[in-house]
């Protein structure tokens, strides 16, 4: 699994690579809170469960990372890390986070997914994503 930031002249963009679907979108959640809000705790504290339905896997993907944006504004709570389990178009996930510490939780705010370009695709073996996360 790999994420790797690309330049985008007034967003974030990341392209991520996984051995399976699922890394995709737990991949995509450490891109996102970790621009957010940098480094996490190793043994993160707080857990929540997530359930979601979609029409296809970027939309469901797309309402996740938007359910786990609200979770964090709400609740203040900063994302570590999550373990995602999906049966087509319907997503399961355990997610564990921390509470916001203003002193350790410094990054750029995102505001929101973008749909510009996003497609989920099979490349030599591999699940590939690109993402722009709206800053």
């Amino acid at each position: 699994m790999a994420i790797v930031e690309l330049p985008h002249t007034a967003d974030v963009m990341f392209r991520i690579t996984a051995d399976r679907i699922e890394g995709l979108f737990e991949d995509a959640v450490r891109a996102m809170f970790q621009t957010m809000y940098g480094s996490c705790a190793v043994t993160p504290s707080l857990e929540r469960q997530i359930s979601l339905s979609a029409d296809d896997p970027e939309m469901l993907l797309v309402d996740f990372l938007s359910e786990l944006l609200y979770l964090s504004e709400v609740e203040d709570l900063v994302i570590c890390a999550a373990s995602v389990s999906l049966d087509g178009t319907t997503l399961t996930a355990t997610v564990r986070g921390e509470p916001f510490d203003p002193a350790r939780h410094q990054g750029r705010e995102i505001k929101g997914i973008s749909f510009s370009n996003l497609q989920i695709h099979k490349k030599d073996g591999e699940y590939v994503l690109e993402i722009i996360f709206d800053v």
